[in-house]
């Protein structure tokens, strides 16, 4: 008897960017201009992004590593500091820590939302703490009202790793409307994409703070040397770093800006059918919402309840596969990867929910390109699959 396996066709991607031709007209533009680099319309975008979200100002650059880079120069952190970050993150969240010669300390998350809780950082802030990092995971917000609370009682800065919360917001208000600086990212794989890039925001004078850091330090950028009656003369004002975005990359996110409602929309659709599918399975968990957000709903990441199926999540990855469906895993916890581990001398022991979390953790495709077909495709194969290998 041959298995029936919902195998698709073709091979669906798992998060391939959202990409139509307002984009290329855009960027192709952008290129005929003759102003390629950061000029008019990387200021544009960063005017229009920071009034898409609400913040007080915004700073456009080559990605959210380096966002989150210039927020940590930005409050002066290095050699002797301690940055609080989740183990639940990518591994740019605390990268950056080290680039500055910081230290970061990683912290366990909540088991429903996999984001950092006000609790569990209170307990690890100690005299060398100088920041807490917490990160949006699949673009659920965190707690900000407590976490804004808790840094201005042990007077700590409050960063937000932004990455996945484009259109994310907290009781109402988006995440990156606050005075602290929050950095996101247009990765391709991003709610919104310029390809490569990123947005730092934050109070204006953080923001202008960093904004010569993020072109070699320079006091005069090459928009306001090179344009009409600008004058040619610079000067370094501090060894800074090659961070701006570049006007075609910017061409692109304006247009994608233009879009991410509906994009939203599509995603919010598609996040709703998979609900529907599995919320009363108990095989697997579907991510938590809480009611006081709004989630960007970047991942779709659902939980195996491995005790009740006969392979584990690696073979459950590989049967989808087997049936032309795309995957991923977010995240391999920070406390797992050599450099950390060795360096810290961090144990798995000392992370019992993100342990338990990346054993069980399987990222579904979730996009605004996906058709109906799509779509049911995915439900098809997974729900094949735990019916294939259920207890």
């Amino acid at each position: 008897m041959v298995e029936k396996t919902c195998r698709r066709e073709d091979f669906l991607a798992f998060s391939p960017p959202a990409i139509g031709e307002e984009e290329v007209a855009a960027v192709t533009e952008a290129l005929r201009s003759g102003w390629i680099t950061a000029g008019p319309r990387v200021r544009e975008f960063e005017q229009v992004f920071a009034e898409r979200v609400g913040a007080p100002a915004a700073l456009a650059v080559s990605s959210c590593t380096a966002a989150l880079h210039l927020a940590l120069c930005a409050h002066g952190i290095g050699p002797g500091d301690e940055v609080i970050v989740p183990t639940m993150t990518f591994a740019a969240s605390a990268n950056v820590v080290e680039h500055v010669g910081a230290r970061p300390v990683l912290v366990d998350v909540d088991a429903d939302t996999l984001n950092l809780s006000v609790e569990a950082v209170s307990r690890a802030i100690t005299t060398h703490t100088r920041a807490v990092m917490v990160v949006h995971y699949a673009g659920h917000p965190v707690d900000l009202d407590g976490f804004r609370s808790l840094c201005n009682q042990h007077r700590v800065e409050l960063i937000e790793d932004a990455a996945h919360a484009v259109a994310s917001a907290w009781k109402g208000k988006p995440v990156g409307s606050g005075e602290n600086m929050a950095a996101f990212s247009f990765y391709a794989t991003k709610n919104l994409t310029t390809g490569e890039g990123g947005m730092l925001t934050g109070a204006p004078e953080l923001i202008e703070r960093v904004r010569p850091l993020a072109l070699h330090g320079m006091s005069r950028d090459a928009w306001r040397r090179y344009n009409k009656g600008e004058s040619w003369f610079y000067e370094i004002v501090e060894p800074g770093y090659k961070y701006n975005l570049t006007d075609p990359a910017a061409a692109m996110g304006l247009v994608q800006l233009a879009k991410l409602e509906a994009m939203q929309a599509r995603r919010e659709e598609v996040a709703d059918i998979y609900d529907s599918a599995w919320s009363g399975s108990g095989l697997v968990r579907i991510p938590v919402v809480r009611k006081e957000v709004v989630s960007a709903r970047h991942l779709y990441p659902v939980r195996l309840v491995i005790e009740r199926l006969s392979i584990n999540r690696n073979r459950f990855i590989e049967e989808l596969s087997r049936r032309n469906i795309g995957t991923s895993v977010h995240f391999i916890p920070l406390h797992r990867h050599p450099y950390y581990r060795d360096r810290y001398g961090y144990r798995p022991q000392a992370f019992p929910v993100a342990e338990d979390a990346y054993r069980r953790l399987v990222s579904l495709p979730l996009h605004p390109g996906l058709s109906a077909g799509d779509v049911e495709d995915v439900v098809g194969a997974v729900n094949n699959v735990l019916e294939r290998f259920a207890l």
